[in-house]
């Protein structure tokens, strides 16, 4: 079979792969949409793997299923995630399932941008939900990065009636932005250097668009009755946004840290402001089968509109375009790979 082979961001191959074998409990899926995440462009991290199949924001069709595998059968339109956690250990059962170790394992092979990939019996049972109808496969890759979302602002207690900032409108930013409008933020605002994520973050919700070279808290307060947010959501590891992040935060506020930064980056913190204005600083990683659950439904009820955000469907043989065009960013929102057309 033909898969993208990751070198690094402008050096992505097509190469070929044995078909996966599957065993007792298992399933072979055909990909038909993997969309490009935001992690599989830091570089920093994904070239010391390098070479590998990236693609872990998967939709397919199940073309075949393992001996002892129930509920699922061949032409089954199904959403897959790559980490799925245990739901057994210390973390799971107090509600941390993804500091899980197992969620930090696991994984499907070789990768989303591959025309076949082999489903773990873990990652069947843990992390594996039937499309709905309504629900395109391209639509379908949008399910993982929004569980993520979803579980973030539950982290960070999003209440309706607040006031939002979110710091960086690229993808995750954008489904942030609705999420939160859709659970009856009163406000939300949002941030970006790129005028064309500006225009995005106003067309899927924001009430106000902010440039981030500008003065941000001071906007913050112009547009919010001289008032900062109640909650601000960091979608950028950008230094100069997270200290704006802390800026912009008003007394009992929240701030979540959602983007991740590279190894070694520390952010200086004045404690007794933080004590003196109640202010609580969380991060969220990854997301559960509930989030994942959730994040579908907000799909399919319309909630969270997600097919507008695709600027780019491309074909496994130019996957390597794809991923030059997200890493650089440049009037681009969401890149799809589609390895059967």
């Amino acid at each position: 079979m033909k898969v993208a082979m990751y070198y690094r961001n402008d050096d992505v191959r097509l190469e070929e792969m044995p078909l996966p074998r599957i065993s007792e409990g298992e399933i072979l899926l055909k990909v038909m949409a993997s969309g490009i995440c935001g992690s599989d462009v830091m570089e920093w991290y994904r070239i010391k793997k390098a070479p590998l199949v990236l693609g872990h924001e998967v939709a397919g069709e199940v073309a075949e299923v393992g001996p002892g595998v129930k509920g699922y059968k061949s032409g089954d339109r199904i959403f897959v995630t790559h980490h799925v956690p245990c739901y057994e250990c210390h973390y799971c059962k107090n509600g941390n399932e993804t500091m899980c170790e197992t969620l930090r394992t696991t994984k499907f092979y070789p990768g989303g941008f591959a025309e076949y990939l082999r489903i773990p019996r873990i990652n069947i049972k843990n992390g594996t939900l039937r499309l709905p109808d309504e629900i395109s496969y391209e639509d379908g890759t949008f399910i993982e990065p929004l569980g993520c979302v979803v579980r973030g602002q539950r982290i960070a207690d999003v209440k309706p009636g607040q006031t939002v900032l979110v710091l960086g409108s690229g993808i995750t930013g954008l489904l942030h932005i609705q999420l939160a409008k859709a659970m009856g933020a009163a406000k939300v605002l949002a941030t970006d250097i790129s005028e064309y994520r500006l225009k995005a973050a106003k067309k899927f919700g924001a009430d106000h668009v902010i440039n981030a070279k500008d003065d941000v808290p001071a906007s913050v307060l112009h547009h919010n009755g001289n008032r900062l947010a109640d909650c601000v959501i960091v979608c950028t590891g950008a230094m100069p946004a997270m200290r704006q992040a802390l800026e912009s935060v008003d007394r009992g506020g929240t701030v979540m840290f959602f983007a991740p930064t590279e190894p070694g980056t520390e952010l200086p913190i004045k404690v007794e402001e933080l004590w003196k204005n109640g202010i609580k600083l969380v991060t969220s990683y990854a997301a559960a089968k509930q989030d994942l659950e959730e994040a579908m439904a907000l799909i399919k009820d319309g909630h969270v509109k997600v097919g507008d955000m695709i600027t780019h469907r491309l074909s496994l043989d130019e996957a390597g375009k794809g991923f030059k065009i997200f890493a650089r960013g440049e009037d681009c929102i969401k890149v799809i790979i589609k390895p059967h057309g």
